[in-house]
């Protein structure tokens, strides 16, 4: 059980990083692909986030080199595509539905909590195997 709040709090923190980074871009800039933009600005900034607090608090995995952290990292960032479609899916298809920025982020934080349920489980299995908590 704490594991699972464990997850939920640090998956909440990446969750704002990514809402937070996005808000900025689309206030920093308002041109055609804005939104584009920011969802793919807000998804580099919430995998880094998510990787630094899932490897350390979660799988409390140490590489053993920066080569290895590199690979690790791609790893992690490949097991992310399959969740990412799931939240790109939500986000967008809010922002197609309401069009309203607030409501595409009630849909991009709905299919984050759904990715990061499935995140946790490619992640154990595929990337943190050895430190798996």
């Amino acid at each position: 059980m704490r594991l699972t709040l464990l997850y939920a709090l640090l998956a909440a923190i990446a969750t704002v990083a990514n809402i937070g980074a996005q808000d900025l871009l689309v206030r920093l800039y308002d041109g055609r692909f804005a939104v584009a933009l920011s969802v793919a600005f807000g998804t580099g900034v919430g995998l880094i986030v998510k990787y630094v607090l899932d490897k350390r608090y979660i799988f409390r995995f140490q590489a053993k080199n920066a080569a290895h952290d590199g690979r690790t990292f791609v790893l992690y960032a490949l097991m992310g595509l399959i969740t990412t479609a799931i939240f790109w899916g939500f986000e967008f298809g809010f922002d197609h539905l309401f069009q309203t920025r607030e409501m595409r982020y009630v849909g991009a934080v709905i299919g984050l909590a759904i990715g990061y349920v499935a995140k946790y489980a490619l992640d154990k299995r595929f990337v943190f195997r050895q430190g798996a908590a």
